[in-house]
């Protein structure tokens, strides 16, 4: 399968958006934006489209308004992401990129039980 174009920041919060609500159209993508954002209608409907025109959203006609949906799971989306972002920040090394989640975005105690258990998960342990 041919590599999808990555997303920029406000083309992946509208796709989340409409991941969110199952399908959308422009008008409920621009009300959910909060609005401190100030982007105008044009602009979510320009997002929008190049979703659509890079393959992650998939657009249907209803009456006059285009009706948008995912066109990719979006866990795959959140997959492709997560590498392209430890391969250019972290030359494809996850241990650094856990290491600055862990030290530097001081998790919770209770965060740090669940990546007990996960570690536990892959180790094959049973958890107590």
């Amino acid at each position: 399968m041919a590599r999808r174009p990555a997303l920029s920041k406000a083309e992946m919060e509208a796709a989340r958006i409409v991941w969110k609500l199952g399908e959308a159209t422009v008008r409920q993508v621009f009300q959910a934006i909060p609005a401190e954002r100030k982007l105008d209608f044009t602009t979510v409907q320009t997002y929008l489209r190049r979703l659509e025109a890079k393959g992650y959203l998939r657009a249907k006609r209803r009456g006059r308004m285009l009706v948008y949906s995912a066109r990719v799971d979006p866990s795959r989306v959140i997959h492709e992401t997560v590498d392209d972002l430890v391969n250019r920040l972290f030359d494809g090394e996850t241990i650094p990129l856990l290491h600055h989640l862990i030290r530097d975005r001081l998790i919770s105690g209770e965060e740090i039980r669940r990546l007990r258990e996960m570690i536990d998960q892959l180790e094959g342990k049973p958890h107590e």
